[in-house]
């Protein structure tokens, strides 16, 4: 059925100047989705949720991040969460009517702020992966050194990149075409891979290196944040997951009494790249129940 979605990549214009790409499927007509992937991910982390949605009458668009994939790198280096938030809020109103937002992650982090960090809204429903106001540091540290595994020196084959993925992911089923991970990496001029993000994306936030007064004041602002989330929203955790704990999810609820909840079984951080199926089916029936598509 979403084998004959068809596809059309977009370009937008960020309030400093970069252009960022990204895929849409589906009628724009319809009721919207804007998916926002995690730091260190590409917009082609959601591409078969995006042809699920769009195939269910959504029009679905995948966003490569400032500094991600295909989108366009700060020459300054601007990756604080405010830019990201500002990206999202822009390419949320090229819309003809508020999309619901779908974040993992450093995405989530962004959507959240984007909708509950203001009076306006952005976004006719929220749906979190895997992340919350609170972020647990052991889940942040395994990331950041993932991200910087071989950052410098890259990969020397896509088999070499198939490793290091399966390593980080150890409960997930290995490619048997490491091909398919081509979208994730860049080849450079000396022949050798690296991954498709700009090196000093880790100079900020998705690095984890940052001093306690900011961490609790980066804290304190998603908590707010999520407290003013007024649309509907859902929480979705990785049941596996190092980065949202269920003390975190408890503190969640408690800020947005309103939240639906799914714990997916089988996956962790990555839910979406770990129980596909299963998560696009939360998603689905969540916009189908609050937000309604023709």
């Amino acid at each position: 059925m979403t084998e004959n979605i068809a596809k059309q990549t977009l370009d937008f214009e960020t309030a400093d100047g970069l252009i960022l790409k990204a895929d849409a499927y589906g009628d724009p007509d319809n009721p919207g989705v804007l998916f926002a992937h995690g730091g260190g991910q590409t917009r082609h982390a959601w591409g078969n949720t995006a042809k699920y949605l769009a195939a269910r009458g959504w029009y679905a668009l995948t966003l490569d991040l400032r500094g991600h994939g295909e989108s366009g790198w700060s020459p300054d280096g601007h990756y604080e969460m405010t830019y990201f938030v500002d990206d999202l809020r822009r390419v949320a109103s090229s819309f003809n009517s508020p999309p619901a937002a779908v974040g993992a992650s450093l995405g989530g982090i962004s959507s959240m702020l984007a909708e509950g960090g203001g009076d306006q809204n952005y976004f006719s429903a929220v749906v979190l992966v895997d992340i919350t106001p609170r972020i647990e540091e052991a889940g942040v540290s395994h990331i950041a050194e993932f991200m910087r595994n071989k950052l410098e020196e890259g990969f020397g084959s896509l088999e070499e990149v198939a490793q290091a993925v399966a390593d980080y992911l150890p409960q997930r089923k290995r490619s048997s075409n490491p091909e398919s991970l081509r979208k994730n990496v860049r080849l450079c001029e000396d022949g050798r891979f690296r991954w498709h993000w700009d090196p000093q994306v880790m100079g900020g936030k998705v690095s984890g290196r940052e001093d306690s007064e900011r961490q609790d004041t980066d804290f304190a602002m998603r908590e707010a944040a999520a407290a003013n989330l007024k649309v509907p929203t859902m929480l979705v955790r990785g049941k596996m997951s190092d980065v949202v704990s269920e003390r975190s999810v408890e503190e969640f609820l408690a800020l947005v009494p309103h939240a639906k909840y799914v714990n997916v079984t089988g996956a962790g951080h990555m839910v979406a790249g770990d129980q596909n199926d299963i998560f696009s089916g939360h998603v689905v029936e969540f916009l189908q129940e609050s937000v309604g598509s023709d």
